[in-house]
């Protein structure tokens, strides 16, 4: 459950940040780029820290999960805001 967790999260957050990406090349709003490392370090941190606890069982790890969580949030605020600005 851990295991498909950190899988689905990462899948998904792939895909945006292929979105991401191509929408940073076609804008010079450097808020695409700061979504796109937001993606990055949530994908590392919480996908990472699950594989983790599921690979070794180290409970602790989950302790750091939320941080992720949180780049994730912040960088869909941000895509959010960059998107906004995208249709004015």
């Amino acid at each position: 459950m851990v295991y498909g967790t950190a899988a689905r999260y990462q899948m998904v957050h792939g895909l945006a940040l292929l979105f991401v990406g191509l929408a940073a090349m076609q804008s010079q709003d450097r808020r695409w780029d700061v979504a796109g490392w937001l993606f990055t370090s949530g994908v590392i941190v919480f996908s990472g820290s699950l594989y983790m606890l599921a690979v070794t069982g180290a409970r602790w790890l989950g302790a750091i999960t939320p941080i992720g969580g949180a780049c994730f949030l912040v960088g869909w605020v941000v895509a959010a805001f960059a998107a906004s600005r995208v249709t004015r």
